[in-house]
C-alpha cells in the first residue's frame, strides 16, 4: 500500500487539521471530530456524518446552502454520538436540528442515541434517513436498501431549504420525498484500500467488474465480465428505471413523544414526463473524462425514454476512498426541489451563485 499518510491511527485527525487550514471560515474540531459552521440568521440546522473516507462528502459540504455541521468517523466507521451532540450544541440556534443520516446500522443505532440525548435537553430534533442503493435490498451493514449518493442531492436541496426559512417540519416532509424519489446504483472497476487494512478490501481479475457495489468496499450484487462504457451505464440504468414497487421499512422519529417508530414506505415510480436532477459520481479514481462519458449515455438512455434531466452534477461527490468505478443517481424532482437546487451554495466541494 502506497498513500500519502504517516501513521495508520492519525489519518482522519491529520487530514481534519490540513482541512481546517485550507478552510478557516469553518471551525474543526478534533476531539471529538466534527465540522461545522455557525449561521448568523435562525434557520433549522442540518447535520450529517459517516464514517471516513467518503471525501467530499461530509465535510466538504459544510457551509452556506448546505450543511451546518458534519461528524466524520473514523474510515468506514459510524461516527460516535457525542461527536453528533457536540457538534448540535455548536450549531443549534433554537430553530430545530435535522440529522440526516444514510442507511447503516451502525449509523442509525449512533445518531438514535444522539436524537435521544438531545431530546432529552429539550432540543427539536428530527431525523431522516437515506436508503437509495437499488443494488440491495439488505446488505452486511444494513437492515434494507443502503443510503448512498442521493445523500449529497439531499444535502444541497435541504440546505437551500434552511437558508429560505422552511421549518423542522417542512425541511423533515422535504427530506422523506427526497428519499422516496432518489435511486442509486454504484459499479466497480477496482477495489477500494483501507489504511488499516494494507490491502484492496477484494480482488477483482482486470477483466472483470463488480456491479452494485457499496460505497464502504462492499461486494456487488454480481460479479461479470468488462464489456465497455455504454453497455455498463445501459445495466445500470436497467436498475434504476425498474418500476417494480420496492416497499421500505425505516425507523423514523417521533419528535413529539421522543421515541422512534417503524415508518413504512413504497418508492416513488419513474415515468415519461417526469423531471429528474442526475448525478454521475466518481468513486476516488476515476478520471473526469470517464465520467463525462457516462453521463452522455444517461443522457441518451434518459431521453429515449421522455425523462427531462432538468440539472445534473458531475464529479467525485460520495467517493470510496480508492475505488475506480461510478455510481449513477437519479432524483425524481418537481419545481420545488428545481428552484432549491439553483439556491445559492458556498462550501469547499460545492459552490455557484444564481
Amino acid at each position: 500500500m502506497k498513500k500519502l499518510i504517516n501513521k495508520v491511527d492519525d489519518v482522519i485527525r491529520e487530514q481534519l487539521e490540513g482541512f481546517a487550514l485550507a478552510h478557516p471560515e469553518l471551525t474543526v474540531n478534533t476531539e471529538p471530530f466534527y465540522v461545522c459552521r455557525r449561521s448568523d440568521k435562525p434557520k433549522v440546522a442540518l447535520i450529517s456524518g459517516g464514517g471516513s473516507g467518503h471525501k467530499p462528502m461530509h465535510a466538504g459540504f459544510v457551509g452556506f446552502g448546505m450543511l451546518d455541521g458534519a461528524c466524520p468517523g473514523h474510515i468506514f466507521t459510524s461516527p460516535t454520538p457525542d461527536q453528533m451532540y457536540e457538534c448540535v450544541q455548536k450549531v443549534n440556534n433554537e430553530n430545530g436540528v435535522l440529522l440526516l443520516i444514510k442507511n447503516y446500522t451502525g449509523d442509525i443505532l449512533n445518531f438514535e442515541t444522539a436524537a435521544e440525548l438531545l431530546h432529552g435537553e429539550c432540543i427539536a430534533v428530527q431525523v431522516a434517513v437515506i436508503d437509495d442503493d437499488v443494488a440491495v435490498k439488505d446488505s452486511l451493514y444494513t437492515a434494507g436498501r443502503r443510503g448512498v449518493a442521493t445523500t449529497v442531492l439531499a444535502e444541497k436541496l435541504l440546505g437551500a431549504a434552511a437558508e429560505e426559512g422552511y421549518s423542522l417540519e417542512q425541511c423533515s416532509a422535504l427530506a422523506t420525498r427526497i428519499a422516496d424519489q432518489g435511486r442509486s446504483i454504484g459499479v466497480a472497476l477496482s477495489s477500494c484500500t483501507v489504511p488499516a487494512a494494507g490491502k484492496p478490501s477484494f480482488s477483482l481479475p482486470e477483466d472483470e467488474i463488480e456491479f452494485g457495489i457499496g460505497i464502504h468496499g462492499e461486494l456487488g450484487i454480481r460479479r461479470e465480465k468488462y464489456t465497455d462504457g455504454d453497455t455498463i451505464v445501459s445495466a445500470m440504468l436497467d436498475e434504476i428505471l425498474d418500476n417494480t414497487p420496492y416497499v421500505r421499512t425505516l425507523r423514523q422519529w417521533d419528535r413529539e413523544k421522543g421515541e422512534w417508530f417503524d415508518d413504512t414506505r413504497t418508492t416513488t415510480p419513474l415515468n415519461a414526463g417526469d423531471n429528474v436532477i442526475v448525478l454521475v459520481n466518481g468513486l476516488g479514481a476515476t478520471p473526469a473524462s470517464e465520467l463525462y462519458g457516462v453521463y452522455r449515455k444517461v443522457a441518451e438512455i434518459l431521453a429515449a425514454k421522455h425523462i427531462n434531466i432538468a440539472r445534473n452534477l458531475v464529479g467525485t461527490y460520495c467517493s470510496a476512498i480508492d475505488m475506480q468505478g461510478v455510481s449513477i443517481t437519479v432524483l425524481k424532482a418537481d419545481d420545488e426541489m428545481l428552484s432549491l437546487w439553483d439556491f445559492p451554495v458556498s462550501t469547499p466541494a460545492l459552490r455557484w451563485k444564481m
